[in-house]
């Protein structure tokens, strides 16, 4: 049997993102929509808390030791840049907790580190944003964390809504969805950002821009962006606002 292939060539060379994403992510497939295709996104999770969405959760999840040890669980195949996935995990202390996850992940042994809401101010800063709408799948005080996170960073939530979900988030319709960015928007917000790493927001990014006329950005669009940023790669998908910034 002759086993040569002389006209095949491959696999194509792989350049890899770690994810450490919270125990309840159900969205991995949206975060595969975003990535060219010479990415590969590599997962590891926080361990369960058997508590609600909230800031209880939050702190949980982002626990130091909790993102060493998923750091270590992605290494070996080399990832690029290793990225905390969680919104909320990552705004709930505010800027220099944000920092301090990112210099335990690269402390782990990462060569570089994102966070959602570190990904969120690297938008804001290159979209030169100061007033923005918001909405949450949250409750209200973890939303309140998030409204501190941003003025502390310099830019004024003009208006905000919340869903108030404590489990469940992955299951809320594109419908909803899409009402709720809508209602949220104010005509004096240069943008509407969506929190939530396990909201589903990928489809309906493109028209709501487009009705909007502003961006509309998201947590899972964010951290992509950031992490193909450092990796000098375009991103897959809606967002123009953001397309080009790199």
């Amino acid at each position: 049997m002759d086993l040569s292939f002389p006209d095949l060539e491959g696999p194509v060379a792989q350049r890899g993102i770690g994810i450490i994403a919270p125990f309840d992510l159900a969205l991995e497939r949206e975060l595969w929509r975003w990535a060219p295709l010479d990415v590969s996104l590599h997962l590891a999770r926080t361990p369960y808390e058997p508590v609600p969405v909230s800031l209880e959760m939050a702190e949980l999840v982002s626990d130091a030791a909790h993102l060493t040890a998923a750091t270590h669980n992605v290494l070996h195949v080399e990832p690029e840049v290793v990225a905390y996935l969680c919104t909320s995990g990552s705004f709930i202390k505010g800027l220099a907790y944000e920092k301090s996850l990112r210099d335990t992940i690269c402390r782990a042994g990462a060569q570089d580190a994102v966070t959602t809401s570190g990904a969120l101010l690297e938008a804001i800063r290159h979209l030169d944003l100061t007033r923005i709408s918001v909405l949450t799948p949250y409750d209200e005080i973890l939303t309140h964390r998030l409204h501190e996170f941003l003025a502390e960073a310099g830019c004024s939530v003009v208006r905000s809504d919340h869903l108030g979900l404590g489990g469940g988030i992955w299951k809320v319709s594109y419908r909803t969805i899409a009402e709720r960015i809508v209602g949220a928007d104010d005509p004096e917000a240069q943008a509407v950002f969506v929190s939530c790493t396990n909201l589903p927001t990928y489809d309906v990014i493109e028209p709501l821009e487009k009705a909007l006329g502003k961006p509309v950005l998201t947590a899972n669009q964010l951290t992509m962006w950031a992490c193909l940023g450092r990796m000098k790669l375009p991103m897959m998908g809606p967002g123009k606002w953001l397309l080009n910034v790199f």
